[in-house]
């Protein structure tokens, strides 16, 4: 067989495919012939600066195959076959654990979770998780606490990243609440409180992740900018220009324009009964009048057009037509484990209860 010489090639700014072959003096045929693999070789459209090629070259010093590192995980691979290539992706095994972490709040959620070692993917899954209940921009005191159990993936004894949130324990201002997670036949998972009632409500508490409210619901507030009493029907977030803003609901766009001191709105109807509306934004997300728009998906980016002293999202929330405090109001649950798969539920989940438990006595008998 032909004798072959590897070489590595680091990515540069700037570089794509065919600078580098033009670098490396491979010929542009079989450039071309790699190019019009498409499907799985279409990876190499993605290079990074930084990120490394491997060319396995024959003693006329032409590119016979090439791998690329897609991630710690995936590796493309592309070989000469005929008069052509292929191409194949293989994947390191990876092993998972189960991991735990526990952290008491003192200063917020990022900080203390940071500080008990917790990722920040881990940390958004755990404020997505408990968010309908929970109000993790103010709704936080001092001495609330939370536990996890958490799977932890490995590739060749080296942990690489944090897998899904298995259980969680989260106690706020004394009220305790768990959720597990839970996958159905298809392979859907969700989180489930421990009796089988979803954890995702039918609203999200707050349009906008970790964000302040500047402004309450109230019916006799002073409006900053007119100087007079006029009634605050909605909740005031503060964030800079750009933040996204989330639907907190399944809905249908009703209204997308200028209104008046409003600025830029969105107006969302969420079935017969609820409606939900977006003011002050810079842009628009990419949902038109008359799109269907699922919970957490964006539909602008805050700003202050309109009557607005700075940056913010004026958020409203009508259930029947009638004003509602959106921080305040009560929500009905998405749908709980069909009754058929309860006890299935409940055997296997058990046992996540049970390592979540210990991982909680445990940090309890250090503190």
């Amino acid at each position: 067989s032909e004798e072959t010489a590897w070489k590595q090639y680091t990515v540069k700014s700037g570089d794509n495919l065919a600078k580098i072959f033009k670098r490396l003096e491979y010929s542009p045929t079989t450039l071309h012939n790699i190019i019009k693999l498409g499907g799985k070789a279409n990876a190499l459209k993605n290079i990074k600066p930084g990120q490394t090629l491997r060319f396995a070259q024959n003693s006329n010093a032409e590119c016979i195959s090439l791998e690329y590192d897609i991630d710690r995980i995936k590796t493309l691979k592309i070989k000469t076959s005929g008069n052509g290539f292929t191409a194949l992706i293989s994947e390191k095994p990876v092993e998972i654990s189960h991991a735990t972490a526990s952290a008491e709040i003192q200063n917020s959620l990022f900080y203390d979770a940071k500080q008990a070692g917790i990722s920040d993917k881990t940390i958004m899954e755990l404020a997505n998780i408990f968010g309908w209940d929970i109000d993790f921009s103010q709704g936080l005191r001092q001495g609330d606490s939370f536990t996890l159990l958490y799977e932890s993936k490995f590739i060749d004894g080296k942990r690489i990243e944090n897998g899904h949130i298995l259980a969680a324990e989260f106690i706020n201002r004394g009220d305790k609440y768990q959720a597990i997670r839970f996958a159905d036949k298809n392979g859907d998972a969700e989180y489930f409180s421990p009796d089988g009632k979803s954890m995702r409500k039918t609203f999200l508490r707050n349009p906008i992740d970790f964000a302040r409210v500047s402004s309450h619901f109230n019916l006799r507030r002073k409006h900053p900018v007119l100087n007079r009493i006029r009634a605050h029907k909605g909740v005031d977030y503060a964030a800079s220009t750009g933040t996204p803003i989330k639907s907190t609901g399944d809905g249908k766009v009703i209204f997308r324009g200028v209104k008046g001191g409003y600025g830029r709105v969105v107006i969302v109807q969420h079935g017969q009964k609820y409606s939900s509306l977006y003011a002050h934004m810079s842009k628009y997300g990419r949902y038109k009048k008359g799109s269907r728009i699922k919970q957490g998906q964006t539909l602008g980016y805050v700003g202050m057009s309109g009557l607005a002293t700075g940056p913010h999202l004026h958020y409203e929330l009508r259930i029947n037509g009638v004003h509602r405090n959106p921080l305040t109001a009560k929500f009905p649950a998405a749908k709980p484990i069909d009754k058929n798969l309860l006890a299935k539920f409940k055997q296997r989940t058990a046992p996540l209860l049970a390592q979540l438990e210990i991982a909680k006595q445990t940090q309890l008998a250090l503190n």
